[in-house]
């Protein structure tokens, strides 16, 4: 019984440090690095990106949940705040620019004349980074790449959180 109660402890103390781990506020330094490489090969590519969107905050996060719900607007996210990879620095929205240096969201786009989708170029990039893409998923995220470094989201709530450094 003593060492299921100094397991219990242990078990608790970890659990309260973990809690008391603050919240990312930029971009992890491994996806920001990456996100500079994506837009710099893409552009080799002849494929010019933007990123349209990078770390977020709870609050953040929680006024585009509201979108198409309580607010005007179409439903852009299925997670509140603290479930997003955004939320821990881990995750980044692109899209495509045009001549005009306007985003596009046309996944059939080819720009550079390939005979290839640029969208899909840049994904290919992107995984070959090490990104995971929303639009492998069964809700498809198109414009999203994250990088979870095996880390779950219960992990990021728990506190834990990937290395500086790969």
């Amino acid at each position: 019984m003593a060492i299921l109660g100094l397991i219990f402890y242990l078990y608790m103390d970890r659990e309260r440090a973990k809690r008391e781990v603050p919240m990312p506020s930029e971009l992890h330094p491994v996806v920001e690095e990456n996100k500079q490489k994506l837009i710099q090969r893409a552009k080799e590519k002849g494929i010019p990106i933007v990123i349209t969107d990078g770390f977020r905050s709870i609050e953040e996060q929680n006024k585009l949940y509201e979108k198409g719900r309580t607010t005007e607007g179409d439903i852009v996210t299925t997670v509140k705040g603290g479930d997003s990879y955004h939320n821990y620095g881990l995750a980044i929205d692109f899209a495509l620019l045009n001549s005009e240096g306007n985003a596009v969201w046309d996944t059939m786009r080819d720009s550079n004349g390939n005979h290839r989708s640029d969208w899909m170029e840049v994904v290919s990039i992107a995984k070959m980074l090490g990104f995971t893409w929303g639009g492998d998923w069964e809700f498809k995220d198109y414009p999203h790449l994250q990088m979870d470094f095996g880390l779950s989201m219960r992990d990021l709530k728990n506190g834990e959180r990937p290395p500086e450094r790969r």
